[in-house]
């Protein structure tokens, strides 16, 4: 081959170039100028213009200041102003108006629920159901997406809490040492959430939105589904009765079991029936309203009325006086005033905050993508990071703990026919009007009721076991991310799991990259494909050429895996690779599958080319 070329070279002096392909074809000439790859961007390069993407192109498109210009940011950053003004009123208002109070509803015995969670009053949950969903509205792009209190999120921020404020031995729920603890308590929570939206707006600075794609799709279901594990252990001794302490850390489920465990025996009979009773409701009706989705206008709010039926007869029968159950107490009416978070543990909760963030962006993000491809438009995931950088800031001011979006509330939202956001304003306003006059009403609600929401709204993370049978018929690297990303949260801890789960998978990828395999191509009869021998039976070698493809990067964590294959395929070792006779065959690395070559990679080319000197490159344009 070397020898066909040299002669195709003296045929055509003027840098021209002539390729045999082989005894099975006709001679290809090549009619073209040889070009080195400074010579190739010289002639069709970009030259010196910026690139887009680049920091320098950013900076040349960014001069200069017009009114245009400034309107345009402005529509960017605050959504609202963009497709407000474009809004179907006679279209779109009856069902954003039907979805968001449907929603709103159903935010009120949520956010109650999820606050036990975060171990705050069941007040600082409704707060959190009600800023963040007005902040996200303005500035959010994901016009199906319903913000506030989330599960997963209140756990986590739920364990800080705990941590930090324990519950003392003796404390008398109507003392003044009750009010300061509780201060305390949603002071850290608080902090939490502030500090979470700080990172959120300092990742928007630096345009991190993309890092929400560490976080695969079977991380999150693995991750949501393992935490629901965690919510239901952890609310069994409020369905039970049991006043015992809240086990954090690793391991902390097994401990909060065997804990149960081994005071079964005082549980509160009374709590318990009150807890079978709701579970008997809410479980069929909750299965009704997702088998009859399509059938009903918007789900049987069984929740809400779950909550007014349980504190009508808590009142009646004075079940908090007569068999000692644990009830809501006060919650007071109003609006919150603006309080400074306990900024003071800042630098104590940093660590935990900092998954929680990536949590609740990740779980935001990917719903507003679900339904935003489902209904044609897009999102911004940098949008995304400044308006719940906002939300959460800001609401940290007026006592709320972190929020995000919800898997419930947005299913809902979507299904009872929202359009826009606009729908959050009507779930606000739900909202407010319990904060300023029907809060107080809930004073007996049973907090076993609440358990039983908390327990039964987490059904879609439990049904995600569905997916694994699938999930291992297309990827079992996948399938295998999926099972140590949930067995680490379950067996661990929420957190610590989850970072297991990132770095497990993370880890498949550069063992993919690094094992991803030499082949040998050969040639189709009659045609110009080359495809791996190994998988066409009827490709065959060019005689006298051996052509070698490599579909991954050639880099320094695999320089040595594909080095060891290009010897094995060549049938070369140290010894063969000395003797003459190994000059005999001509070479060629097919490198169009090839997505990138550090220096590493590209040293141990020329390595290979002069000790062997048989190696000639084919390059596929990378």
């Amino acid at each position: 081959l070397s020898s066909q070329i040299a002669s195709a070279k003296t045929r055509r002096p003027n840098t021209r170039s002539s390729l045999i392909s082989g005894p099975m074809s006709a001679s290809v000439a090549v009619c073209r100028d040889v070009y080195t790859e400074d010579r190739f961007r010289q002639t069709y390069g970009a030259g010196d213009a910026p690139r887009p993407g680049r920091l320098r192109g950013r900076l040349s498109r960014g001069r200069g200041c017009s009114r245009a210009g400034c309107l345009r940011l402005l529509r960017e950053r605050a959504p609202v102003l963009a497709w407000l003004p474009r809004y179907r009123l006679r279209t779109w208002i009856l069902g954003d108006a039907v979805a968001g109070l449907t929603v709103g509803i159903l935010h009120i015995p949520q956010g109650m629920a999820f606050a036990l969670l975060t171990s705050v009053a069941p007040i600082y949950g409704l707060y959190t159901s009600f800023f963040p969903v007005v902040l996200y509205m303005l500035f959010g792009t994901g016009r199906h997406v319903s913000t506030g209190t989330f599960a997963v999120v209140s756990l986590m921020t739920g364990s800080v809490v705990e941590q930090l404020v324990p519950v003392p031995l003796e404390l008398n729920s109507s003392s003044p040492e009750a009010a300061d603890f509780e201060a305390q308590r949603i002071g850290v929570a608080s902090a939490v959430a502030f500090l979470s939206g700080i990172i959120m707006l300092c990742m928007f600075g630096l345009q991190l939105g993309f890092l929400s794609t560490y976080l695969s799709e079977p991380i999150v279901k693995a991750f949501t589904s393992a935490a629901a594990f965690h919510v239901t252990v952890s609310q069994l001794q409020s369905m039970l009765g049991l006043r015992l302490p809240r086990h954090t850390g690793a391991f902390s489920l097994f401990k909060t079991l065997a804990s149960v465990m081994e005071n079964l025996q005082l549980t509160n009979v009374a709590e318990l029936v009150i807890s079978l009773v709701c579970l008997a409701v809410l479980v069929p009706v909750k299965e009704v309203n997702t088998r009859f989705r399509q059938q009903l206008r918007t789900p049987i709010p069984v929740e809400i009325l779950t909550v007014i039926i349980a504190t009508g007869v808590a009142y009646a029968s004075s079940l908090n006086s007569r068999f000692d159950i644990e009830i809501v107490g006060h919650i007071p009416a109003g609006f919150p005033r603006p309080r400074i978070p306990a900024l003071h543990t800042l630098p104590e909760v940093a660590g935990d905050t900092v998954a929680i963030t990536f949590v609740g962006y990740a779980v935001s993000v990917s719903l507003a993508m679900i339904y935003a491809d489902k209904h044609g438009y897009s999102i911004q995931p940098n949008q995304e990071l400044l308006a719940h950088g906002i939300s959460n800031t800001v609401s940290s001011l007026f006592t709320c703990f972190p929020s995000s979006a919800t898997l419930a509330t947005t299913n809902i939202l979507e299904s009872a026919g929202g359009y826009t956001q606009l729908s959050g304003l009507f779930t606000s306003l739900v909202v407010l009007i319990v904060l300023l006059l029907i809060g107080p009403l809930f004073y007996f609600l049973p907090k076993a009721v609440l358990a039983c929401i908390n327990v039964t709204s987490l059904r879609q993370m439990f049904v995600q076991f569905q997916d694994l049978p699938e999930l291992w018929r297309v990827s079992r690297i996948d399938f295998a991310v999926w099972l140590v990303t949930w067995l680490s949260v379950v067996v661990l801890n929420v957190d610590l799991g989850l970072a297991i789960g990132v770095v497990f998978s993370m880890m498949t990828v550069i063992c993919r990259t690094q094992r991803a395999g030499c082949s040998v191509l050969g040639r189709a009869s009659n045609t110009e494909i080359y495809r791996p021998i190994d998988n066409h039976s009827k490709c065959y070698e060019v005689p006298g050429v051996k052509i070698l493809t490599y579909n991954g990067p050639i880099y320094y964590g695999n320089r040595s895996f594909f080095r060891a294959d290009v010897n094995r395929l060549l049938g070369l070792s140290p010894e063969r690779i000395r003797r003459i006779e190994k000059a005999r065959k001509a070479v060629l690395i097919d490198c169009s599958g090839v997505a990138f070559v550090d220096v590493a990679g590209a040293r141990l080319f020329i390595q290979v080319h002069t000790s062997s000197h048989v190696l000639l490159l084919r390059h596929g344009g990378n």
